[in-house]
């Protein structure tokens, strides 16, 4: 393909810094493969000493794939194309011999976690998930370069996760090991200490260029400046607009502050969308000009005229992806594959409605993330057990796990042997009356719930009993706002409603567990199906129809975006979304869902402009 004026412009550039705002769809891949043959065949740089770095190997695989078909390599070397990680463990295998032996396995990470909350005697209802978000938080820290001292935590208090902290640095350096966020800093450090060895690798790597700059961390920047200097022949490639990994510890600041990190640098916009269609690309357009921090951009699309974008309001979930379900097999039958199509969501947990649809209507889909299934939550587990002991199922694991959800304060001594009997707990209180009382007040609400259909009895649970009052309070120790715990229990009394006897709806947990095995199994094989996926995953990807579901406030943006920085990340999401579309872009949104009325999203009314819906 020939290069377009903007694009022969990055391609063709000298020595010295640039920044490439790439748009969506605008061909970056093209001109990073483009501008190394370009060093190479004509100003005669030595293949050696040109690195391209990217975040993830499977875009430096094909980077380099792309670069060698064009048939360039030659005598002197050969170009390095890597990952962050990848470059920088290189650097300190050389510096420290250090070997692969030496970074730390992830299930060695969770381990070093759990052992630190035993020894604070931590016990938390989401062990996974709690230990993920401790983790990610360490490598913020260490990516950010922020004193330990002087941060905030989101998933503790500050005195459990510096804890934590310390007990998986402590595990770390007894054992020898590295971790991702230990590499960046042990450049970083490496670096200022050794100029010698900094030297080395400037006259090692003369060009350096960087894929998806917009991505970038703190550590990661700070490193890579040193790397260029003194020549600073940096060629960086990236979309302000695009940059949606804040939570990995992104900095979009890094890639707006760069003209003023490199006031010499040249700027070149790729403006041209070889994407999409002009409708979706001038809605997308409408949407992301609302974001105040940002390189404001002008794109225009390749591709002769289209369709509208489509916008469509629902009364409830059910009817929305009934109409989904209904509008892809139409797709179908006009001629176009189901692997075609995707359908985006905010969030991982918004697939679940979508997927026992498809299930019904015997139309095949592809889940590229791991969908988790509902049903394995421990929120629904906790709802679970409560009904199967409401049915006389007394086994002491399940009614340890009602027991004090919400507190009763009853000692684990009270649950003795594999069978519970209520008397024998209530002669354990036999000298304590309110205790007593409180054993058969469960024993009374137990007796409801076992006389009640399935939606019923949740709602009871989590109302009568204080199911939703226990949520809230762990929610508070959590850091959470409520409504993210009130949402799962929702979703699955919404499930529960659809069934009239607890046996069918049983039926239907074990039909939709052996569906999502199903599609693991799939996942491997590569089988062709509509794809469902969330908006991170998305990004980087490409379809011919697109559909965004749920979009209301609450759902996207998040509510978890709190700050004006979170709602702006949340737009670029959203943006990300509508630009993966070619041909069609379907946008929904629901008046209601699970009985409660739902607000259309901001984002919606921003890309229509200020007209009505």
């Amino acid at each position: 393909m020939p290069f377009n004026e903007a694009q022969s412009q990055a391609v063709c550039h000298g020595k010295g810094p640039m920044m490439v705002l790439a748009g969506p769809g605008s061909g970056k891949t093209t001109v990073i493969v483009g501008r190394v043959k370009h060093l190479v065949e004509t100003l005669k740089v030595n293949p050696a000493n040109i690195l391209v770095i990217t975040f993830t190997r499977a875009a430096a695989r094909e980077m380099e794939e792309r670069y060698l078909a064009l048939g360039q390599e030659n005598g002197g070397g050969r170009v390095s194309f890597g990952t962050f990680h990848s470059v920088f463990f290189r650097i300190l295998k050389l510096a420290y011999q250090y070997g692969g032996d030496n970074i730390v396995k992830e299930d060695q990470k969770v381990q070093f976690i759990r052992e630190g909350m035993e020894k604070l005697k931590l016990d938390v209802e989401d062990e996974g998930e709690f230990i993920r978000g401790v983790l990610g938080e360490i490598g913020a820290v260490k990516g950010e370069m922020i004193p330990l001292d002087h941060y905030y935590a989101k998933n503790c208090s500050e005195e459990i996760f510096k804890a934590l902290y310390q007990g998986y640095e402590e595990r770390m350096r007894r054992l020898k090991l590295l971790d991702f966020d230990d590499m960046l800093v042990m450049c970083y450090q490496l670096f200022r200490e050794r100029k010698d060895i900094l030297s080395a690798w400037q006259r090692k790597y003369r060009y350096i260029l960087i894929d998806e700059f917009q991505d970038i961390n703190r550590i990661q920047y700070e490193v890579i400046r040193m790397m260029a200097l003194p020549e600073n022949n940096l060629f960086v490639v990236g979309d302000d607009d695009q940059s949606i990994y804040r939570f990995r510890g992104a900095k979009p600041e890094l890639m707006l502050g760069f003209p003023k990190d490199y006031p010499e640098a040249k700027q070149v916009l790729l403006d041209v969308n070889y994407r999409s269609t002009p409708q979706i690309v001038y809605r997308a357009g409408l949407l992301i000009e609302q974001n105040k921090t940002r390189f404001p951009k002008a794109l225009r699309a390749q591709k002769g005229p289209g369709k509208p974008v489509v916008t469509r309001v629902f009364p409830d979930g059910g009817a929305e992806v009934a109409a989904i379900c209904g509008e892809l097999r139409d797709y179908r039958q006009a001629g176009m594959a189901y692997g075609e199509m995707a359908v985006l969501f905010r969030t991982n947990q918004g697939a679940r409605l979508l997927v026992e649809k498809l299930m019904e209507y015997n139309i095949p889909f592809q889940i590229r993330d791991m969908l988790p299934n509902i049903y394995d939550h421990w929120i629904a587990k906790n709802l679970l057990d409560y009904i199967m002991v409401a049915r006389g199922h007394m086994e002491r694991a399940r009614v340890l796990s009602v027991i004090n959800r919400p507190k009763r304060y009853i000692s684990r001594d009270a649950l003795e042997g594999r069978e519970v009997s209520w008397e024998r707990v209530k002669s354990f209180y036999q000298d304590k009356g309110w205790m007593v009382e409180r054993i058969e007040e469960l024993q009374y609400h137990l007796k409801q719930i076992g006389g009640m259909p399935p939606g019923a009895a949740v709602n009871y649970i989590r109302k009568a009993v204080g199911y939703n009052e226990y949520l809230a309070e762990y929610a508070k120790f959590r850091r959470m706002k409520p409504e993210e715990l009130l949402e799962t229990a929702d979703q699955i009394q919404e499930s529960a409603m659809e069934h009239r006897t607890f046996e069918g709806w049983f039926s239907h947990i074990e039909a939709y567990r052996e569906q999502l095995k199903e599609q693991a199994k799939d996942r491997e094989k590569k089988k062709e199906g509509v794809a469902l996926m969330t908006m991170h995953s998305a990004k980087g990807l490409e379809f011919k129809v697109v559909y965004l579901p749920d979009a209301n406030e609450g759902a996207t943006p998040h509510h978890k975006a709190f700050l004006e920085a979170d709602m702006e990340e949340e737009r670029r999401m959203f943006y990300v979304a509508m630009t993966r579309a070619k041909e069609r872009l379907h946008v929904y949104y629901v008046k209601e869902r699970y009985h409660k009325k739902q607000e259309v999203s901001r984002f919606v009314r921003e890309y229509l402009g200020r007209g009505k819906l």
